[in-house]
């Protein structure tokens, strides 16, 4: 069970730098704001499999909480971008 847990902080890793050059690179604000959306949702499952690989449960909660603030964010900032346009 050990070396799937590694295989997958490597692969969210992996996909946390891609989403960061994404992020950096983006040649609009929607795509900035879509690669910051996508990193929000790659760290929520770091929290969980974190939680789960240290068995401290709470962390699902806060990972939750998360979830429910980058989510409020991301209406902010598309309705910040819709205005702009």
């Amino acid at each position: 069970m050990n070396i799937v847990l590694y295989i997958s902080m490597i692969l969210i890793s992996i996909a946390a730098f891609l989403a960061f050059l994404r992020f950096v690179k983006g040649p609009s604000a929607s795509d900035r704001a879509v690669a910051l959306d996508t990193l929000s949702i790659i760290g929520i499952g770091a929290i969980v499999l974190l939680g789960y690989i240290f068995q401290r449960y709470i962390y699902i909660d806060l990972a939750l909480v998360y979830a429910v603030l980058g989510f409020i964010g991301i209406i902010v900032i598309a309705r910040f971008i819709e205005k702009a346009l």
